[in-house]
């Protein structure tokens, strides 16, 4: 308790700076400038009539994880309206794309006292959800002050949070104990939470597993498909700056067998691109771009995708997929996104983030993790060269990911309870 008071202490302290922030954020492109207000916690639109479910995620990755319950709700419960908030501007515009009727968007506001008063009067939620990690003490308590459900789904606690938290203990442990229910993606996750004083703690397995297919533009995979022809194609997903020497290194030694070779490169921030292809053309390798509306032609051996949303487009144009953010020191990314679709993720070293999805998968053959930039290259070109293990390794992932479907049902079962009830016509 003296630990939340201290926080909302300094959020009051610090509620003059906002604006600031704010502009500092727009001139970075991180806010939508038609959308700063939603920051402060002034609403976009009008509550809808009825009962309301608020599902939170950090990002683009906790957004598209809920997707598939977020579809479910609204076939199950058509008298539930859903509202949904993230923090960034690349999840807003894929939600604009990709939410169901009667599911809408709004930017989280700041966890500032006035910011979180404003949005939770205006939204009055009858039961909040929110995804993995995201933990905001402000925002907790208002939600948990209106004596309403607050659930964390999908919940994550990564050794490195662990750690910071620990730090802080009295915090988090006020702040994880007005969750009326967490739901954690694996025992070794509950523990954690356990271990920072969390109550009411349960497994019912990865979300992400939940997830639908990443969608493709049929017209534009046939077409690029055609450009494309019989090269090889490895891709590099989620790339984030220090990996692409590695990528670099790895494809100049496929080259070196297969001159033809083109390997993809989509950057976690597209606006990254044109400095990560230095690594590339230093080493004489053309590059292009598809921000730039260049194709991947036989005179290019690096292509970067610096666009956002069409990762599934990319995926099928590959057998395997190198997951960004694992040569680095962040933890990983999804490499379920890969594997749901047969192409064989390959990792390195960092998968803290997915710990647990990555084991179970590399025990199945449904994924493979290599220490280094040596060993990525020769990892790569083995595949791409040789057609009976490349194809085992496919249906191995798409085998694995099968295997989870029950997740959603669990998650359902789980939260049904909490669920407000339902409003006949």
């Amino acid at each position: 308790m003296v630990g939340q008071l201290l926080y909302g202490g300094v959020g009051t302290l610090l509620a003059p700076l906002a604006p600031g922030l704010l502009r500092h954020r727009l001139k970075q492109g991180k806010e939508d400038p038609a959308r700063t207000g939603e920051r402060l916690g002034h609403p976009g639109m009008a509550r809808p009539a009825g009962p309301l479910i608020w599902i939170h995620g950090a990002s683009v990755g906790e957004a598209q994880s809920v997707l598939a319950l977020i579809a479910r709700l609204r076939t199950d419960r058509p008298d539930i309206a859903i509202l949904v908030t993230t923090g960034t501007v690349t999840s807003a515009r894929l939600l604009q794309d990709r939410l169901p009727d009667g599911a809408f968007h709004q930017f989280v506001p700041l966890d500032l006292p006035g910011a979180t008063a404003r949005f939770i009067a205006h939204w009055r939620p009858d039961a909040a959800f929110w995804v993995e990690s995201e933990l905001w003490p402000g925002l907790i308590r208002a939600m948990h002050e209106t004596g309403k459900p607050l659930i964390l789904l999908n919940g994550r606690m990564s050794a490195r949070s662990f750690g910071r938290w620990k730090l802080v203990r009295p915090v988090v442990r006020d702040m994880l104990r007005r969750f009326t229910l967490i739901l954690s993606q694996s025992a070794e996750h509950s523990a954690r939470f356990r271990a920072l004083g969390a109550g009411n703690v349960a497994e019912a397995g990865n979300l992400k597993h939940a997830a639908e297919p990443l969608t493709v533009d049929d017209a534009e995979l046939a077409r690029l498909q055609s450009c494309i022809g019989d090269r090889s194609v490895w891709v590099a997903a989620s790339v984030h700056p220090g990996e692409e020497q590695a990528l670099a290194a790895a494809h100049l030694h496929l080259m070196a067998d297969d001159a033809h070779a083109l390997l993809i490169v989509v950057p976690r921030h597209p606006a990254r691109a044109g400095d990560m292809a230095r690594a590339f053309t230093n080493q004489g390798m053309t590059v292009s771009f598809r921000s730039q509306d260049d194709d991947p032609d036989g005179n290019c051996a690096v292509h970067f995708a610096d666009t956002m949303g069409e990762l599934g487009l990319f995926y099928r144009l590959a057998p395997l997929a190198v997951i960004g953010g694992s040569f680095i020191p962040h933890g990983g990314q999804n490499l379920l996104e890969a594997a749901r679709l047969g192409v064989v993720p390959i990792c390195g070293p960092a998968m803290d983030n997915f710990r647990a999805v990555a084991e179970e998968m590399q025990a199945v053959g449904a994924m493979i993790q290599v220490d280094d930039a040596a060993t990525l290259s020769e990892t790569v070109r083995r595949l791409l060269t040789t057609s009976e293990e490349l194809g085992t390794a496919r249906s191995r992932c798409l085998a694995a990911t099968a295997a989870h479907d029950g997740v959603l049902m669990r998650v359902l079962a789980e939260i049904g309870p909490f669920l407000p009830p339902e409003q006949f016509p």
